[in-house]
């Protein structure tokens, strides 16, 4: 049985690895978010398409570019923490 320390240890780790391999994305949406804001702003276009359209353009890209870091992240978490504990090694 899993002891009440080492399920909140495992949870801590989880969310931080959550955050780790989300901050790529979530900062490059947030700086393109501003950047179109800024320029609808001072050229008065309010079209709904430029928001969404670079916003997406640059998270695919990112996503694209930071794949191979988030999936060894995952990975070694997944074979480092949760697979000892499935299998009973802990």
């Amino acid at each position: 049985m899993l002891s009440e320390g080492l399920f909140y240890d495992v949870v801590r780790q989880a969310l931080w690895i959550a955050v780790i391999t989300s901050v790529p994305i979530l900062t490059v949406a947030l700086v393109t978010g501003l950047a179109v804001g800024l320029f609808q702003a001072l050229t008065s276009i309010q079209e709904m398409t430029l928001t969404f359209v670079p916003k997406l353009v640059a998270i695919v890209i990112v996503f694209w570019v930071s794949m191979g870091f988030m999936t060894q992240t995952l990975v070694t978490y997944f074979t480092a923490t949760l697979v000892p504990l499935i299998a009973g090694g802990r």
